[in-house]
């Protein structure tokens, strides 16, 4: 009866979804279609699982996720990073609460990263990993299921349907990788919020997500599937001031409310610290699975660097997919030529940032 009543629950929250995405695909195609008589087809919300480390970026992007009749919300899976996994699965719990959507399972994962001691960073989200916002406590109930099982789980459930959208460390996706690697074809695409070609944000080489877990997230770069990567150079780009947030301010209801005051903390944080705004990093991902037009990629050959003392966790990028074949002759090489490498990341290197902003906004407005 359980199973039944949560069934019914998706079925009706993706019927509502496909209502809405047909009458926006009416009517963004009423204006090339009418004189030849046509109609636009809807299109099926894409299936994904959000694996995540809530985290108020996390928070700002789960909610514009469960407010987009493009994304059909499978599962939410949660893996130390911003908190610990225990306060993370809380904390997604709460929100999914807040928004009704008890029907989403949210299970939790990994306590910690393949290889290192676990870096949380309440300094940057509050002391419970939410701008120090208590949300009223969950009606929801976390699933038995092991994060990693239950994407296996999934994954082979929706054959070729599934989107992987990792906006935390990669420790879950990895461990589904290395328990059963048969996923790796069956996976429509993974969108990693993660990495830079431009710098870090902990360091002078790493961003966050990639350092707290540099091993797990080569095993995903080096997957073989459909990887898009959408980190720190897009997500300096994306700013949300306080222009925006007085405009997201406009209108009230309980996920709104909530993205007011989340926004409020991040960006006084980050005017504290010399910026004009807050930083949209894990939202990005949303919206590239949402709309994939509101970035500009690029094909690159993409490693992690699991070693250097000062790179470690590092995305290396090679723009030019190619390097110099030296060849040994005598005491010294000599430089013989070029040799290809196979591009395995589509880096995001551009976005149309006020676009995917106001899209944020009026999501969550439910506008």
């Amino acid at each position: 009866m359980l199973n039944s009543a949560i069934e019914t629950k998706r079925w009706r929250a993706t019927s509502r979804a496909c209502a809405i995405g047909t009458i926006i695909a009416l009517l963004g195609f009423a204006a090339t279609t009418a004189h030849a008589g046509l109609v636009a087809a809807p299109t099926a919300p894409k299936k994904v699982i959000i694996d995540t480390d809530p985290g108020t970026d996390d928070a700002v992007a789960i909610m514009l996720a469960l407010n987009s009749p493009e994304l059909d919300v499978r599962a939410l899976t949660v893996v130390p990073g911003n908190v610990v996994v225990e306060q993370g699965l809380e904390n997604a719990l709460r929100m999914v609460s807040l928004a009704n959507r008890c029907d989403i399972p949210v299970a939790g994962g990994a306590q910690h990263p393949l290889f290192q001691k676990l870096i949380t960073a309440e300094f940057w989200h509050g002391k419970n990993g939410l701008a120090n916002v208590e949300l009223p406590a969950s009606k929801c109930k976390a699933d038995a299921r092991f994060g990693p099982d239950l994407i296996i789980q999934m994954v082979h459930q929706y054959p070729h349907e599934i989107t992987l959208l990792p906006i935390g460390p990669e420790t879950n996706i990895a461990l589904a990788v290395l328990k059963d690697p048969s996923i790796v074809p069956l996976v429509k695409e993974v969108i990693v919020m993660g990495g830079s070609i431009s710098g870090g944000n902990v360091n002078a080489a790493a961003e966050a997500n990639i350092y707290n877990d540099p091993e797990a997230a080569q095993i995903v770069f080096q997957a073989g599937w459909p990887l898009t990567m959408a980190g720190l150079d897009v997500g300096n780009m994306t700013l949300f001031t306080r222009k925006h947030l007085a405009e997201l301010a406009k209108t009230h209801g309980p996920e709104n409310d909530f993205m007011v005051q989340v926004n409020t903390f991040l960006v006084d944080l980050s005017e504290k610290f010399g910026s004009p705004g807050s930083p949209m990093y894990d939202s990005l991902a949303i919206g590239t699975a949402i709309d994939p037009t509101i970035m500009k990629t690029e094909a690159m050959r993409v490693e992690v660097e699991t070693r250097g003392e000062f790179s470690r966790g590092e995305t290396l990028a090679n723009r030019r997919n190619e390097f110099e074949k030296n060849v040994l002759h005598g005491d010294h090489y000599v430089i013989e030529g070029l040799e290809k490498v196979t591009p395995n990341v589509q880096v995001c290197t551009g976005v149309d940032s006020e676009r995917f902003i106001q899209l944020f906004i009026s999501r969550v407005q439910g506008k």
